[in-house]
């Protein structure tokens, strides 16, 4: 243990003299004659703490009993006593060598120039045992003898360094678990990390298997903490066993630590690869997958663990944590009861999906959304009927985003209130400026896209009637989209909402129909105006390219249009892409298309030429 520098301290003004091992000669006392120092001598021999006076040359000149004592060996068979530690170098004794920075500094103190030296040294007492011991090397200012030129004191720390090491023990281990806790485990990573970026004895490596246990909160709920206690516990003692199975053929053993919870980790340092790391989850999954015998009760148990291994270099503990999170993450969203290995381009996707999500609401303030359109065509005659209102992200730095790269994010924190009220009054605005620029056309509908968190998280009837008011637009050349998910089942407030627009005029109509429920049986308390196929469907109706039809998905479609008309709705096909499609959905009944056939989703100034287009056809290449 290297030496530290501390401050001064008033040091005696007597120094004995004596420069032969066997009792001291009394030290002299400055302007009183060796007389008055008889008593000061005798303090000095008696003294409970072990002192010694060094000279210039390092060198034990005299000692006082209790340090005799210390490095005196205890007499041999013949009686003999071994050499004391006068005439010895002080630096051996007391191993004031072992390192460059505490040498120096007991070389200062003894040249006087310096202060004082401290240090902490494991020295070995003559009966054999080891101890702790305080070293303090003070230089003498005005020695009474030539030969003195600093005071050693050695003091034994062993009980305050046991006592010490016994409350870092239980500072550093979980009390339930007796593992090492959340403190020693990113103690150890991080010394494993700083240690490899210099040793290249080892591989360089280091892996991680982070676990969750599954269900864990249930046995606390059920049985209470007392068992939840003991299955942690055991759970410890199988992961401890697992750790050292894994280590008895390498030359580490991987570190079993509780992280808090029912989180515990693995910790290999050196490790060779994810083969390992796999190696090792598997083996934890299958051990924790035997029963646990808790207070004569059967527990069965599984585990989620995300298994990170990488370069030591250039990693830090709170990257690799980052990376076992997300991964033990993984595991969980993919069925739990399971390892999963870090992947970096799906965490790439994440971390893209993550920067989506807090850049949403300050894209709305910067105005980067826009709206396209895609034309809804009545499949008899070519007629636009209606157009789609389909919003874009032009994000700075991934350009073009689609609804489905960023509306589940916005559903997920609210901010598609805020989004879906602007697409609505964009979207509303437009259909009234094309109806207003074009008088002698036919107005078109507007439809738009609704999630259902708008209904409950807002006033979604005020919302459409302040628009609607707002922008002039007839309520009757409206139309909202729910998905059927959203709208098979609803009571309460949405029923309620729904009602009230059908009630002022807005179309409702059911997106994506034929995916979920497809409740027909509720279908018809439902204030919906049309259905809308999904497009997987019409792919079924593909005729070109060598491609079969799918004469199952031409009867399903078939009888869902000939079920809506009965309710008197009509029906919109989605992904009409051929004309094969679009005439078989015209002889089978479909009222509109939607879809490449007839355009692209394109920017609002492409729309009214189509108003006057008859009829509207694909677009020209």
């Amino acid at each position: 243990m290297s030496g530290t520098s501390e401050g001064p301290t008033p040091t005696a003004d007597l120094v004995p003299p004596a420069t032969t091992e066997g009792p001291p000669k009394p030290p002299v006392h400055r302007g009183n004659g060796s007389a008055a120092g008889e008593p000061y001598r005798a303090a000095f021999d008696r003294a409970p703490l072990a002192m010694a006076a060094i000279g210039p040359d390092g060198i034990v000149i005299t000692a006082n009993d209790a340090f005799r004592a210390l490095f005196v060996p205890p007499a041999g068979p013949d009686g003999k006593r071994g050499t004391g530690p006068v005439g010895r170098p002080a630096a051996d004794l007391v191993d004031l060598g072992s390192d460059a920075r505490t040498r120096q500094g007991y070389q200062e103190v003894l040249r006087g120039q310096r202060d004082r030296l401290r240090c902490s040294r494991r020295i070995k007492h003559p009966d054999g045992h080891a101890m702790w011991a305080r070293i303090t090397v003070s230089p003498l200012p005005d020695p009474a003898g030539p030969a003195a030129a600093a005071l050693l004191s050695v003091s034994d720390i062993s009980a305050r360094r046991e006592l010490q090491a016994r409350l870092r023990h239980l500072q550093m281990h979980d009390p339930v678990t007796r593992l090492p806790n959340r403190t020693l485990f990113f103690e150890r990573l991080s010394g494993a990390l700083e240690t490899s970026s210099f040793d290249d004895t080892g591989t360089g490596r280091i892996g991680l298997c982070y676990l969750d246990l599954d269900g864990f909160k249930a046995v606390n709920d059920t049985l209470g903490h007392r068992i939840g206690d003991r299955l942690l516990a055991a759970v410890a003692e199988r992961l401890t066993r697992c750790a050292d199975e894994a280590g008895s053929a390498r030359a580490t053993t991987p570190l079993a630590a509780r992280l808090g919870g029912d989180e515990f980790a693995l910790l290999v340092e050196d490790s060779t690869g994810t083969e390992q790391l796999a190696d090792l989850a598997g083996t934890l999954l299958r051990t924790l997958q035997e029963p646990f015998d808790i207070a004569g009760q059967r527990l069965s148990l599984s585990a989620s663990i995300g298994v990170v291994e990488r370069h030591a270099a250039g990693t830090t503990a709170t990257g690799l944590m980052q990376a076992a999170d997300t991964t033990l993450y993984w595991a969980k969203a993919d069925g739990k009861a399971r390892w999963t290995l870090f992947d970096p381009e799906r965490n790439a996707h994440r971390m893209t999906r993550q920067a989506l999500a807090s850049s949403l609401r300050p894209a709305l303030e910067r105005e980067e959304f826009v709206l396209e359109y895609q034309p809804l065509v009545e499949l008899g005659d070519g007629t636009l009927r209606g157009v789609e209102a389909l919003v874009r992200w032009e994000h700075p730095q991934f350009g073009t985003l689609t609804p489905n790269r960023f509306i589940g994010l916005a559903e997920e924190d609210g901010s598609i209130v805020q989004l879906g009220r602007w697409v609505l009054r964009t979207a509303c605005r437009q259909a009234r400026r094309w109806q207003l620029d074009h008088p002698g056309a036919e107005p078109v509908f507007v439809s738009v896209n609704v999630a259902v968190r708008q209904v409950w998280d807002s006033d979604l009837v005020a919302d459409v009637d302040a628009i609607l008011t707002e922008t002039g637009l007839d309520a009757r050349l409206l139309q909202l989209e729910l998905t059927e998910s959203a709208v098979m089942g609803s009571a309460g407030r949405p029923l309620q909402a729904l009602q009230a627009l059908s009630d002022m005029g807005v179309r409702i109509a059911i997106d994506d129909f034929g995916t979920g429920y497809s409740n027909l049986a509720y279908l018809s308390r439902l204030p919906v105006s049309t259905l809308k196929l999904d497009g997987s469907f019409v792919r079924g109706f593909r005729y070109e390219d060598g491609a079969h039809p799918n004469p199952a998905d031409e009867v399903i479609v078939e009888t869902l249009i000939q079920l809506a008309h009965r309710l008197g709705l009509t029906v919109t096909a989605e992904c009409v892409e051929t004309a094969g499609q679009a005439e078989r959905l015209r002889r089978i009944g479909c009222d509109t298309g939607q879809g490449w056939l007839y355009s692209r989703p394109v920017a609002p100034d492409r729309i009214p030429p189509l108003l006057v287009t008859r009829p509207v056809g694909p677009p020209s290449r």
